[in-house]
């Protein structure tokens, strides 16, 4: 199955994985080829910092997406500069969130008119509280395809959700939240949230597998070991959510 853009596979409750090792990157395509459904991978700043530069993880990424036997495309979480938006749209990005503030209506506008000549789906960030008729005045003077929401100490208002998609007549991505249930998402799913993201999840489900191996077996030094144990735990996560949120 070939690299798919975001629109081709965004519906509601779609998932993206934010990803930093290839091992995350390989457990998150094994979950979704398990229960057969499309999947996006995120790649963030945190990565490229980790990497010090984007193209490495991003051509790890593309390839795994383009060897996977399900629909995978590639998100960018966050762009705050138009020198990083040209690379991410160079580098095959089908989406990519575009932190910005309501007053820059022109900036963002031509972000999105040069995203949208190349096929790429733009989220935009508004941050902080976000009031409905705002939002819809931004979303109309942009052509943004999707509202970002942030979600970090906790779900929005689920009426907020669901005023926020009525004002502006555009789907809602949900930022991470660790601390929602499945019940809160998939409830916020119900509300309008287009696309969830986990981000503390794959960094926390991988680690936990990694330090569960190390202890039981404290005389194995070889990371094809325990990385593998990070990978599989993460992999079994990652189908459990999908699952959960209506797979393909």
């Amino acid at each position: 199955m070939p690299l798919v853009s975001a629109r081709e596979i965004l519906r509601p409750g779609r998932v993206a994985f934010d990803v930093i090792q290839l091992e995350q990157l390989s457990a998150v395509i094994d979950g979704a080829q398990a229960v057969r459904s499309p999947v996006l991978l995120q790649i963030s700043r945190a990565a490229v910092r980790y990497h010090g530069a984007l193209a490495p993880i991003a051509a790890a990424a593309l390839a795994a997406a383009k060897s996977a036997t399900v629909p995978v495309a590639l998100h960018f979480d966050h762009v705050d500069s138009l020198s990083r938006m040209t690379e991410v749209v160079e580098l095959g990005f089908g989406s990519v969130l575009f932190r910005v503030s309501t007053s820059d209506l022109l900036v963002t506008r031509e972000v999105v008119d040069y995203c949208h000549r190349n096929g790429v789906w733009v989220e935009a960030g508004l941050g902080g509280r976000v009031d409905p008729v705002n939002a819809g005045e931004f979303a109309a003077a942009t052509g943004v395809d999707t509202l970002a929401v942030g979600a970090r100490d906790g779900l929005p208002d689920l009426g907020l959700i669901s005023r926020l998609r009525q004002r502006t007549g555009v789907p809602l991505a949900l930022a991470d939240c660790p601390v929602a249930t499945d019940g809160e998402l998939a409830a916020a799913v119900r509300a309008g949230v287009l696309r969830l993201t986990c981000t503390d999840l794959v960094r926390r489900v991988f680690a936990d597998g990694v330090m569960e191996y190390r202890h039981r077996n404290p005389s194995v030094h070889d990371p094809c070991a325990y990385l593998a144990a990070g990978r599989d735990r993460l992999a079994a996560e990652v189908s459990r959510i999908l699952e959960l949120h209506g797979g393909s």
